[in-house]
């Protein structure tokens, strides 16, 4: 692979690939720790307002948030996908640094940036492959 055909590969698909991925890790991580903080939230204050609130209707809603948000942390898997995609994320910057400094894999290699896009679409797809075996058993359940 000549070094032009690199930097495209770099500026076209690694790097955004990176972004797309670190993107997706700081959102799901975000809508985990949402849901999580509310359930966290509502199950402390739903005794309380039973024991406090002569009407009754506020503490069902609130027990009827919480459950809502509880299913929805599992449903959308949140946690997991913000491990996954974050695992991927920092694999692939990880492998521009063995590609640099011509370690790892890329010791003895005659074609490093070869090497390089074989490793980086091989993360790419494993993690596109777990997706999709996640999906299949979201469709199962």
């Amino acid at each position: 692979m000549n070094s032009q055909d690199f930097e495209k590969y770099l500026k076209e698909r690694y790097y955004p690939q990176i972004d797309w991925y670190d993107k997706k890790a700081i959102q799901n991580e975000y809508m985990y720790t949402v849901f999580q903080w509310g359930i966290i939230i509502l199950s402390a204050i739903t005794p309380i307002m039973i024991a406090l609130v002569p009407v009754k209707l506020i503490s069902i809603i609130i027990s009827a948030i919480v459950a809502i948000l509880t299913t929805g942390i599992k449903t959308f898997k949140f946690h997991k996908n913000w491990i996954n995609y974050r695992t991927t994320c920092e694999t692939l910057k990880k492998e521009i640094y063995f590609y640099n400094s011509g370690t790892n894999e890329y010791a003895n290699e005659k074609d490093k940036e070869a090497k390089f896009v074989e490793r980086v679409e091989s993360l790419i797809s494993r993690e596109n492959t777990l997706w999709l075996t996640t999906s299949k058993n979201k469709v199962k359940e």
